[in-house]
């Protein structure tokens, strides 16, 4: 169980950290997507700030994943980040499904691995 949750930590901050950067250095090209799509995307980018704080907690969220830093902070903050994803492409792109659904995996299994440092989210007071 230890190998594979540090097997799919490095795999998720290096996702994390390369689509990350990809906002900011474009180095993968975006591929052609529907217009609902390529709409959302652009109010993304047409915000002015959104898409960059989304970058910045995916790149720093990766790095602190690989050097194995607050674990369960980053993988609570990069949540709606990927669950956003997966939704994206479930409803307006369904062709790149694949990458979110997979990153969607890893996050909520880490999260259960780590389950133990949540629990006093949990307790009623």
């Amino acid at each position: 169980m230890k190998k594979a949750q540090l097997v799919i930590r490095i795999l998720l901050g290096f996702m994390l950290v390369i689509f990350g950067l990809n906002k900011f250095l474009q180095f993968m090209p975006m591929p052609a997507m529907p217009e609902a799509a390529n709409e959302f995307m652009n109010a993304l980018v047409n915000s002015g700030y959104l898409l960059i704080i989304v970058a910045l907690i995916e790149v720093i969220g990766g790095i602190m994943l690989l050097i194995n830093r607050y674990q369960p902070l980053v993988l609570v903050m990069v949540f709606p980040i990927i669950v956003n994803a997966f939704l994206f492409h479930l409803f307006l792109d369904p062709v790149g499904i694949g990458g979110a659904f997979f990153a969607s995996v890893m996050n909520v299994f880490l999260l259960f691995a780590n389950k133990e440092s949540y629990a006093s989210l949990f307790k009623a007071k």
